[in-house]
């Protein structure tokens, strides 16, 4: 098994600076990240300006947003390099098949598809072309969309199918961890977690039932503005998250065999019981079980052989707590 890789969603909590997405990345790579993620909004390629805004963002007209806080080639290349600088892989989400375009001018090594855009099979069409990797989400489809998503990405570059529930925040009980598995029954794929809980449990939990990926929102502060930082994960938290997910990483892959006690040997006859007599005992006698006791250390007859010793006849006298040895019986 493979370590989880860890994605920091930044999305567009930067506001549109590229000043904050440039620490974001630092930050992100800093608490432990193996990838940050983007998500390459361009307004008029991508929404009407009536189009509305979700429940848990209405700052401003979602045009004018996806408009005030998109980046130009330019920038978006040395946002790459800036990854690339740090340590992490680039990733971003395409909303139009113009942010493809852009993004593989950019030179993106993989993509990430947001739910929204499941059962926009043009957009998956030309993504599978590039015969790049493709991380698909999952939060707004059933499983009949699911499944023309995945047909439509079968012929491009390896595919990962990510259980989310798009809830924001999501409630424990509609994380849903069991479609992850499902999925990998389904599909035949590796599978992974995108996660709207807070908190570090639900992406912890996942990684234990085999997520290959997760990905988690980043944000310097919960207070800051924007559609995503109120569920996001500050770094300390994020950096927890990393380093769980590298524990749960050994615990997963490192196997251990019960048969070699090498390991704890010494430890055993500390704390393990062998057979002693229960009082004194004279010469020919012939013990019963009331004449045993079980008493550290364990480096004499193991008390789990106590039955070995019931009938057998002293060769000579011993006191009590004597611990028994072959050469006392006959």
């Amino acid at each position: 098994m493979k370590p989880v890789k860890l994605i920091a969603e930044i999305g567009s909590v930067h506001d549109g600076s590229f000043g904050n997405a440039t620490k974001l990345i630092e930050a992100a790579a800093s608490c432990g990240a193996d990838a940050v993620k983007f998500q390459t909004h361009i307004a008029a390629a991508e929404t009407l300006r009536e189009a509305p805004n979700p429940p848990f963002f209405n700052g401003e007209p979602r045009f004018e947003y996806f408009l005030r806080t998109g980046f130009s080639l330019l920038q978006w290349k040395d946002l790459a390099n800036i990854c690339e600088k740090n340590g992490v892989e680039f990733l971003s989400s395409p909303f139009s098949l113009e942010a493809v375009d852009l993004l593989e001018e950019v030179g993106v090594g993989s993509y990430k598809i947001a739910s929204g855009e499941v059962t926009n099979i043009p957009l998956l069409r030309k993504i599978a072309v590039t015969g790049k990797p493709v991380l698909l989400s999952s939060g707004m489809s059933d499983w009949g969309e699911l499944d023309l998503a995945v047909t439509a990405l079968r012929d491009g570059g390896p595919v990962t199918v990510l259980q989310c529930s798009s809830a924001y925040p999501c409630p424990p009980e509609q994380v849903g961890l069991n479609v992850m598995t499902e999925m990998r029954e389904r599909y035949g794929l590796d599978v992974g977690f995108s996660d709207h809980t807070l908190g570090i449990t639900a992406a912890i939990a996942a990684a234990i039932l085999g997520a290959a990926v997760v990905e988690k929102h980043f944000t310097f502060s919960r207070a800051m503005y924007g559609s995503d930082a109120a569920n996001g994960t500050e770094p300390s938290e994020f950096r927890q998250l990393a380093d769980a997910l590298a524990t749960v990483s050994i615990l997963l892959t490192h196997r251990v065999n019960k048969s070699d006690t090498s390991s704890y040997r010494d430890m055993k006859q500390i704390f393990e019981k062998s057979v002693v007599a229960a009082r004194n005992l004279p010469a020919d006698h012939v013990l019963t079980e009331d004449d045993l006791a079980y008493k550290k250390p364990g480096n004499g007859i193991p008390a789990f052989r106590y039955q070995e010793l019931v009938g057998r006849r002293l060769k000579h006298a011993v006191s009590g707590d004597h611990q028994f040895v072959p050469d006392d019986l006959s």
